[in-house]
């Protein structure tokens, strides 16, 4: 595993929710990465860790790679990677991404 892949792992093992964007939370620098930032926030999970891909062309590839997934952004639940933005709406949508951040959401409430 390359560096650039070790530092991937390590942010999306040891963060419940990561979200690896253009731009970050406050200043999304694309659509894709605003929407997805929005869904987060609909899920109740208004803490979680993003990595501006834009600030790390290394960190940018090797996202890609660590996930075999072509696009940004890339949602990260628990360390798993759990897809895009259009993933994201789907899953929202369906209710599914609402239950995988449940207990997240609860406890950042209570926080």
């Amino acid at each position: 595993m390359s560096d650039v892949q070790q530092r991937i792992h390590q942010t999306v093992t040891t963060n419940p929710v990561v979200l690896y964007m253009k731009g970050d939370a406050r200043f999304p620098q694309c659509g894709f990465s605003a929407t997805a930032v929005q869904i987060l926030k609909l899920c109740g999970v208004n803490d979680f860790v993003t990595v501006n891909v834009l600030a790390d062309e290394e960190i940018r590839n090797g996202v890609k790679e660590y996930a075999n997934w072509p696009t940004i952004p890339q949602l990260y639940i628990k360390g798993e990677f759990v897809g895009g933005c259009d993933i994201m709406k789907e899953m929202y949508q369906a209710g599914e991404l609402q239950t995988m951040l449940q207990d997240i959401a609860q406890a950042q409430a209570q926080a």
